[in-house]
C-alpha cells in the first residue's frame, strides 16, 4: 500500500504558528494576577500594642437587700379590742410615736378600784400603827401582856406588807393602761402591718414590723477564697435591678462560712435611698484598691469556644505581615478596654479591630500603629 502524505501549505503553517503564540502569550498573561491575587493581603488592619494603665482592683459579688434590724411591735395586754390604727406600711415614725390604741375603759376601772385599795390599806395601815403604839404604852404600864403587846405589833407589820401589796397591784394596772397605746420602740419605717381596728389584741400577737432607723444593708454572697481580700470599712457599688447605683460600706463580715455553698456573707451598709428596698437582688462590687493592669482594647480579643485570643503581627516588609494566633487570659473590664494576664508581653504588637475576621497565618496590610 502507498502512505499517504499531506503537505500544508506554507500561509496555513504560518498562521497556525502565530495562533499557537498569541494562546500561550495570553495563559501566562492571564497566570500573573492569578499568582498577585494569592500574595494579596487578606484585610487591611491596624496594630496596636498594649498599654499599661492602673486601674482600680474590684471583686464582683451578689446578694439580697435587707432590713439592718427588724423590730416586732405587739401588744402587751391581751382579750382588748382594737380601737384605732394610725400608721401604715411605709410611714415614717420616731421613737415613742402611737401607733395603735387598745380599748383601755375597762383596764381603768381595773386601775380605780386599785387605787381605792390602796386607799384603804393606807388607812388600816394608820389604824395599826396607833392600836401598836397604845399597846406600848399600856405594856409599859402593866395594862397589857407582852403577848397581847406581840399581836398589835404583828398587826401593824401585817397592814404595811397589805398597803405594798395594793400598791404594787395599783402600779400594774396604771402600767397595763399604758399598754393600751402601742408606741413605736424607735424611730424607723412600718414594714408590715398586721393590726386591723375591732380586732381582739393578743399578747404576743405581732401587730406592726418596723424596719430601725430606717438603715437596710446588702448582703453579699462571697466564696471563701475571696473573702479574705475584703476588710470592713471598704466602699462597694451597687446597681440595683432599676439600674440605679448605690454606693455602701462594709460593716462587718460573717465569722463563718456556709458548709454546703462555701460562701460567706458581708454586710454592707446602705445610705437611705428611695431606689433600695428591703428584699431586692442586688449586683455590687467591692473596691480594693488600685493595680497596673496591661489593656487591650476590647476589639482586638476575639472569643472563640471560650477562650480568649490575640492575632500577632510578626515581622513586616513592604508594608505586608503574617498574623499569629495567640491564645491568652484576660481578667478586668473598664470601658472598653480589657485587661491581660497571660499569654501576651508589653511591647507586642497585635491587630486593633478586624480580629474576629482573620485566621492564624493570614496576610494583613498593616495601615498604621498606635498605642
Amino acid at each position: 500500500m502507498t502512505d499517504l502524505v499531506y503537505t500544508v501549505p506554507q500561509p496555513l503553517a504560518v498562521a497556525m504558528l502565530i495562533a499557537l503564540g498569541l494562546a500561550t502569550g495570553c495563559q501566562k498573561a492571564d497566570t500573573a494576577p492569578a499568582i498577585q491575587a494569592a500574595v494579596r493581603p487578606a484585610l487591611s488592619v491596624t496594630a496596636v500594642a498594649p498599654t499599661v494603665l492602673v486601674w482600680p482592683r474590684s471583686l464582683a459579688a451578689s446578694g439580697d437587700i435587707a432590713a439592718w434590724q427588724e423590730a416586732v411591735i405587739g401588744s402587751e395586754i391581751g382579750n382588748y379590742r382594737l380601737t384605732e390604727v394610725r400608721v401604715n406600711v411605709g410611714d415614717r415614725v420616731t421613737k415613742g410615736q402611737v401607733l395603735a390604741r387598745i380599748a383601755s375603759d375597762s383596764v381603768a376601772a381595773e386601775l380605780a378600784q386599785s387605787r381605792a385599795a390602796v386607799a384603804e390599806a393606807e388607812a388600816a395601815l394608820l389604824e395599826a400603827e396607833a392600836n401598836a403604839e397604845r399597846a406600848r404604852r399600856l405594856q409599859a404600864e402593866g395594862f397589857y401582856s407582852p403577848q397581847m403587846g406581840t399581836q398589835y405589833l404583828t398587826g401593824k407589820e401585817t397592814a404595811r406588807a397589805r398597803l405594798a401589796a395594793a400598791r404594787a397591784k395599783a402600779r400594774a394596772d396604771e402600767i397595763r393602761l399604758g399598754h393600751s397605746e402601742v408606741v413605736a420602740p424607735d424611730d424607723g419605717v412600718v414594714s408590715a402591718r398586721s393590726a386591723t381596728v375591732g380586732s381582739l389584741a393578743q399578747p404576743g400577737q405581732e401587730l406592726f414590723r418596723l424596719i430601725r432607723g430606717g438603715r437596710l444593708e446588702w448582703r453579699a454572697e462571697v466564696t471563701e477564697a475571696e473573702l479574705g481580700h475584703i476588710r470592713p470599712g471598704i466602699e462597694a457599688s451597687l446597681t440595683l435591678p432599676g439600674g440605679d447605683t448605690v454606693r455602701g460600706r462594709v460593716r462587718a463580715i460573717a465569722p463563718g462560712i456556709d458548709a454546703r455553698t462555701r460562701m460567706g456573707l458581708v454586710y454592707v451598709d446602705l445610705p437611705a435611698s428611695g431606689a433600695t428596698r428591703a428584699g431586692m437582688f442586688a449586683r455590687g462590687e467591692f473596691e480594693l484598691g488600685r493595680a497596673t493592669a496591661l489593656t487591650l482594647p476590647q476589639s482586638a480579643v476575639v472569643v472563640r469556644e471560650g477562650y480568649a485570643y490575640v492575632y500577632l503581627i510578626e515581622a513586616s516588609a513592604d508594608g505586608l505581615a503574617r498574623v499569629a494566633q495567640a491564645k491568652v487570659e484576660t481578667g478586668r473590664r473598664l470601658g472598653d478596654r480589657v485587661e491581660v494576664t497571660a499569654g501576651l508581653a508589653a511591647g507586642t504588637r497585635v491587630v486593633e479591630a478586624g480580629a474576629g475576621f482573620l485566621t492564624d497565618g493570614d496576610t494583613v496590610q498593616v495601615t498604621t500603629s498606635r498605642q
